[in-house]
């Protein structure tokens, strides 16, 4: 087995065959590809979406308005649906399932964190297969991740995974938009998820679904600094899931990263979004990527939004680029008194003071 532990996201677009029901049969054919790895003794973790779409089915595809409640509502009702769907075609293998529904606030928070990573350790040391999506019935768009590509990247890093499958409606990722295009061209492996790159994804290609490939591209490089490799394949290709385990040419492949971040820095990745900028000067920068240096107050040239002690923020160079994110150790209130100041003169200034960092090396993920 190439593979231990492997996350499986399945669009929307994969589960309803580009209609608007769930297509049980190729459910089904999904479920016994997995259910033939987990025999191999692969640990698979299955991070579904669907549940909207399962709940205008259940309601007889009824015209309703786009707001946040309608959408919850259909959640609510498909959820149920969605997982009694998996749980009867797991069953066919006998094979138990166990659902967990998340939300932003249950990564933000360091303590439900941990609790979520230990609750999926439980349920794949007892060989159930856990059923992944986002609480959409309840998520807010405050403390959504938004998208289920995203949620399953961090999956990876929750579940310590060694692959993620992101299944979808397209072949890979491709140099142009297949759709529009004819001569675009699959991508078969990238190294770097650079600019361009990003470029070329567009957004969603269909109505049920909330990812496109740019979220796809954000989930690969979360998932990559969590030491996984990604592929995004064709949820229709035959076999795609047992080819795709046994690391054969299949789709769009992104290796993992040869140094993975430890855990309190995947879940910096996974927790709290950014809620504000502190601006580096040149030789910061320098310290920050090449020196492995936490960032001082010397470094800081300017400030942007508000921000309390212990929010994330983004960490950008003078240009405006992100070169890395954490946790302040200081508020944007009074990053502004000592920005630019020496470690030791913070005390005299504040009248107070929370060390000679402003984000300790140890809060830091660098981008």
């Amino acid at each position: 087995m190439q593979y231990q532990r492997i996350v499986v996201k399945l669009g929307t677009s994969v589960l309803t065959s580009g209609g608007s029901s769930l297509d049980r049969a190729h459910m089904v054919e999904l479920v016994r590809q997995m259910a033939f790895l987990h025999k191999q003794g692969c640990e698979i973790v299955l991070c579904t979406s669907g549940a909207i779409a399962a709940g205008r089915e259940r309601l007889g595809f009824p015209a309703l308005s786009d707001s946040m409640s309608t959408k919850q509502m259909l959640a609510a009702v498909g959820q149920s649906q969605l997982i009694q769907t998996w749980e009867n075609l797991f069953n066919i293998y006998g094979l138990h399932v166990g659902q967990m529904l998340l939300t932003r606030a249950d990564l933000d928070d360091r303590e439900r964190y941990l609790n979520a990573r230990d609750m999926l350790e439980t349920l794949l040391k007892h060989k159930i297969i856990p059923i992944i999506n986002e609480n959409d019935a309840v998520a807010t768009t405050e403390i959504k991740v938004g998208d289920n590509d995203n949620l399953s990247a961090l999956m990876v890093g929750l579940a310590d995974a060694d692959l993620l499958m992101l299944l979808t409606d397209q072949a890979g990722l491709y140099d142009a938009n297949p759709r529009t295009n004819p001569q675009a061209k699959l991508i078969a492996k990238v190294d770097v998820i650079d600019d361009e790159l990003k470029a070329m994804a567009g957004d969603s290609g269909t109505s049920l679904g909330t990812g496109g490939m740019a979220t796809k591209l954000q989930a690969a490089e979360i998932a990559r600094r969590s030491g996984s490799d990604v592929v995004i394949a064709a949820g229709h290709h035959d076999n795609v899931i047992i080819q795709v385990s046994q690391k054969q040419a299949i789709g769009t492949w992104f290796s993992a990263m040869s140094n993975p971040l430890e855990s309190r820095k995947r879940w910096l990745l996974a927790g709290p979004g950014p809620v504000g900028t502190i601006c580096l000067d040149d030789g910061a920068v320098n310290a920050v990527l090449s020196k492995g240096s936490s960032l001082l107050a010397k470094g800081v040239s300017a400030v942007q939004g508000e921000f309390h002690r212990g929010d994330m923020v983004v960490l950008t160079n003078p240009q405006g680029g992100e070169v890395a994110r954490g946790l302040a150790r200081y508020s944007s209130d009074d990053l502004l008194k000592i920005k630019g100041l020496h470690s030791q003169e913070i005390e005299t200034v504040l009248g107070y003071g929370y060390g000679k960092v402003v984000v300790h090396r140890n809060n830091l993920v660098v981008r």
